[in-house]
């Protein structure tokens, strides 16, 4: 499991309020092959919803619920899809981005 400081961390342009807690920033882990079970790659690459729903409850700390990303604002779901995007790149292709 990675060092929960060296993952990514989305400060969300519209928090997420579940009762009294209010969530305002929502760090990524790199997910496992198992966890992008039930969508397909180009999914995940494409930003697609759909796919997001699926793999954003399995890698989101605090975990944020299948309901909690259909309603995100879109610049923040957009946010998560870019570095979800970027951890399915290998090591050398990311370090080729500028």
């Amino acid at each position: 499991m990675s060092d929960i400081t060296t993952m990514p961390v989305i400060k969300l342009e519209e928090p997420i309020q579940r009762g009294e807690q209010t969530i305002t920033e929502v760090r990524l882990r790199k997910p496992k092959a198992g966890e992008l079970r039930g969508t397909q790659l180009v999914n995940v690459l494409h930003m697609d919803i759909a796919a997001l729903e699926i793999v954003l409850p399995r890698i989101t700390i605090p975990t944020l619920t299948k309901h909690d990303v259909g309603n995100l604002d879109p610049a923040d779901i957009t946010q998560f899809g870019v570095e979800l995007s970027g951890f399915l790149l290998t090591k050398e292709k990311r370090e080729a981005f500028p």
